[in-house]
């Protein structure tokens, strides 16, 4: 059965603003949440560096780091936008952890199917709370339009 069959519907554009909304947020408390994270560390959260499609400079972004069967996924649920175009353009970025590691990734952009829905569902398990709770109302939405991406070593 497919992950979201279970699930009711719920308009597209509601999730839409839903999610617009979490993000403006985010950007808000982005420094609090970034001090946060560099003392302490913040669940599944990293920080992703890609180098900017138009301007060339590398841009850097807190995001949650999904594992399913070992590998490592990143992902908008809200479907494409700028970190999102930026990764798919470069095709590598660099993933750092809150202890200072940091790891070269080639990344591949998932196409619908059985892998990227998987990673959707561990999405909504993997996510701290409150957002685990929102990944899970909704995943239909996300299954939709979602955009992520597999991580793997990169070979410089």
């Amino acid at each position: 059965m497919h992950p979201s069959a279970a699930l009711p519907r719920s308009p597209s554009r509601l999730w839409r603003g839903v999610f617009r909304a979490n993000y403006a947020l985010l950007r808000r408390i982005d420094p609090l949440v970034a001090a946060w994270w560099r003392r302490v560390g913040i669940g599944i959260t990293c920080r992703l560096t890609v180098r900017g499609r138009r301007t060339r400079r590398q841009r850097s972004l807190l995001l949650g780091l999904i594992t399913v069967d070992g590998r490592w996924y990143v992902g908008h649920p809200n479907g494409a936008v700028a970190w999102t175009g930026n990764l798919e353009a470069a095709g590598q970025a660099t993933i750092s952890r809150s202890g200072g590691d940091s790891q070269r990734v080639r990344a591949t952009r998932l196409p619908d199917g059985p892998e990227r829905d998987a990673v959707v569902v561990a999405t909504g398990r993997q996510q701290p709370f409150p957002g685990n709770l929102l990944y899970r109302a909704a995943r239909r939405h996300i299954l939709a339009v979602g955009v992520y991406f597999r991580l793997e070593p990169a070979s410089d």
